[in-house]
C-alpha cells in the first residue's frame, strides 16, 4: 500500500516537481494549491502525512497545521517555508508541526524526513498504545491519556498527542529529574536544536494547563531536565 501524502503548495512549477518526484518513489500524492481547499481535501483523502507550504493564498500553512492537528492529533506534519527567522520555526512547532524544512530543499532531504516521521509514528503507536481504561490522578486533575483529556472539576481540556506523551513521562517519574535528552528521544526521536526548543514550548503549555493546582510544579533543572512534583 502506498503512503498517502497531502502536499500543499501554491507554486505550480515547484509543486509539479515535488509531486512527480514523490510519485516516482511510490508515494500517492494529493496536491492542493489554495488554503481554502485543504481541510476538505484532508478529510476526503485521509493522508498518512501532510507537507504544508507556509505562504498560501487565503489560509496560511501554520493555521492549516493547527486545524489539522485538531482533527488528527497523531498526523505527522512538515512545514515548508522560505523564511529563515527562528521565531517562524518556533511558531511552526507551536502550531502543531513535527518538522520544518527551509526552501530550497532537496527531494532526498524531504523524503528522509518524511520517512523518519512515519517510522516514529508507527513506533509510538506500537509501543505506547494506552489501555482504554487508563485514568491517572494528578493532584486535582484526572488525566485520561487515550482520550487526550485533562479534567479538573467540571472542566475538561483536550490536549495534543505529544502533550499527553510528555505529561505521561513526567508523571511516571514523579519526584525524579527526567533528562531532556531522554524526553526528546522518546517523543521526537532525536534531540536536535529545533525539537529541543519545541520541548520548551510544550513544557510551558503543561505548566499553564496545570496552574489550577498550586501543589503541582514542573521545575526546570538547568542543563539537565525537569522535575515533576505533586505534593499532598
Amino acid at each position: 500500500m502506498k503512503t498517502k501524502v497531502l502536499y500543499v503548495e501554491d507554486e505550480p512549477f515547484l509543486g509539479k516537481i515535488v509531486k512527480d518526484s514523490l510519485e516516482s518513489r511510490n508515494f500517492e500524492v494529493k496536491m492542493v494549491a489554495d488554503g481554502r481547499h485543504v481541510l476538505a481535501a484532508f478529510q476526503q483523502f485521509a493522508p498518512d502525512i501532510c507537507v504544508l507550504d507556509v505562504m498560501l493564498p487565503h489560509i496560511d500553512g501554520f493555521t492549516l497545521g493547527k486545524d489539522i492537528r485538531r482533527l488528527s492529533p497523531h498526523m505527522p506534519i512538515i512545514f515548508l517555508t522560505a523564511k529563515t527567522q527562528t521565531e517562524d520555526v518556533l511558531k511552526g512547532f507551536e502550531m502543531g508541526g513535527n518538522d520544518y524544512i527551509r526552501k530550497p530543499f532537496s527531494m532526498e532531504e524531504l523524503i528522509v524526513r518524511m520517512n523518519n516521521l512515519l517510522k516514529l509514528q508507527l513506533h509510538n503507536s506500537l509501543q505506547n498504545t494506552p489501555s482504554v481504561s487508563e485514568q491517572l490522578s494528578i493532584g486535582k486533575y484526572d488525566f485520561i491519556p487515550f482520550k487526550y483529556e485533562l479534567k479538573c472539576g467540571d472542566s475538561t481540556r483536550r490536549i495534543s498527542h505529544r502533550e499527553a506523551e510528555l505529561l505521561k513521562i513526567l508523571n511516571e517519574n514523579r519526584q525524579y529529574t527526567v533528562q531532556r535528552k531522554d524526553i526528546l528521544l522518546k517523543i521526537w526521536g532525536d534531540d536536535s536544536f529545533f525539537n529541543s526548543r519545541n520541548l520548551d514550548v510544550y513544557i510551558t503549555k503543561l505548566r499553564d494547563y496545570l496552574k489550577e493546582d498550586p501543589n503541582i510544579q514542573i521545575l526546570t533543572v538547568k542543563g539537565v531536565g525537569y522535575n515533576f512534583i505533586v505534593e499532598g
